[in-house]
């Protein structure tokens, strides 16, 4: 399926209190929406994915997987500020008529939730059936979740968090740094900081895995050996992969948008905000992630009223998210099958 664009024709007002002009929302949608209207599954994505979901969380999404086409209407959003089709600082200011690159304006989870808002009233989406997020696409699904609690019926919400925290904001200004450094990124063109994007994606890199998934994939066969490992090609690699695919002034702002995420703000606090929540709801976390440990989702389980939670023993980190479909297939599919409150849901592995 190729991405759709909706094109928002009024201002659109930031939690900044700033405005955007010419909202576009680029998206994609697989199978159809019933007569009933209650077989949405929405994705969202984390921080430098994109709208294409069947693409990036096979196994999760598709034919044959736990959301399938030929039974619900599956919808994900490209986010307000990456590269993929909604509007983001390479966009032309219509007051400069040169892009915005750091001149655009700052936004916030909050804002790109009523970006999706917007996009589901297009779609005539009035219930969404089942509202499921990994990491910052948690983040947008539990900040909805407390936004539009009567629209959303079943929440999932994987390897996330009510409020960012400092440790998750100290890797990403490392990365900032790391972006600022290069002198090309504030020299004015588009393409510029893409040294600077390559050093930001390999700190975030160690974010996303840990010790032991590096002493396993990167491990040396040879003792004899002083340079040129495999660890250090590994970095290299997925630091030239993202700025193959992904734009530094982007990755600049969604980083700060992450660190803005916090469900308390203006809702006297973070557990009044989630005792908002009216969902039926599936907090999953991992038992090996150091970017957001799974005491975090712990806490979600606590103050959430009808939750459930599960944890996933992955040796992958943070991107276990990404990678243990099978297992998490296994989760969700339980958790449809359980009285959810105070319910926690213990699986073993089958290999």
């Amino acid at each position: 399926m190729s991405i759709e664009t909706y094109k928002y024709t009024q201002p659109f007002k930031l939690e900044s209190g700033r405005q955007l002009p010419g909202l576009e929302i680029g998206f994609h949608t697989y199978g159809r929406l019933n007569k009933a209207k209650d077989n949405v599954v929405w994705v969202c994505h984390a921080l430098t994915a994109n709208s294409d979901v069947l693409d990036w969380w096979k196994g999760i999404v598709g034919t044959g997987s736990i959301f399938n086409p030929e039974e619900h209407f599956i919808v994900c959003a490209n986010i307000l500020g990456s590269p993929y089709g909604t509007s983001n600082p390479l966009n032309i200011d219509p007051e400069t008529g040169q892009p915005y690159l750091q001149s655009f304006p700052q936004f916030t989870i909050r804002d790109i939730v009523n970006v999706h808002r917007l996009l589901a009233d297009h779609l005539q989406i009035d219930k969404i059936h089942i509202l499921i997020g990994g990491s910052l696409g948690g983040q947008q699904a539990l900040e909805w979740g407390i936004c539009e609690p009567e629209r959303i019926k079943n929440l999932i919400l994987i390897a996330t968090n009510a409020r960012h925290s400092p440790w998750g904001v100290a890797f990403n200004e490392s990365q900032r740094l790391a972006l600022s450094a290069d002198p090309t990124f504030s020299d004015g063109s588009a393409d510029g900081g893409q040294k600077g994007l390559k050093a930001a994606r390999t700190i975030a890199l160690l974010s996303y895995r840990t010790y032991k998934t590096y002493g396993i994939t990167q491990q040396e066969d040879e003792d004899g050996k002083t340079d040129n490992f495999k660890a250090s090609t590994y970095q290299d690699y997925q630091g030239q992969k993202l700025v193959n695919r992904f734009n530094a002034h982007s990755y600049w702002y969604l980083t700060k948008t992450m660190d803005s995420h916090n469900v308390g703000r203006n809702r006297h606090g973070v557990e009044k905000a989630l005792s908002l929540i009216k969902a039926r709801t599936l907090v999953i976390g991992i038992t090996s992630d150091v970017l957001f440990p799974i005491e975090e989702q712990q806490y979600l389980f606590r103050h959430i009223p009808k939750s459930a939670f599960a944890q996933l023993d992955s040796f992958y980190g943070h991107d276990g998210f990404l990678i243990e479909t099978e297992f998490l297939t296994n989760i969700i599919t339980s958790f449809f099958k359980t009285d959810v409150k105070g319910k926690i849901i213990e699986l073993q592995r089958t290999a």
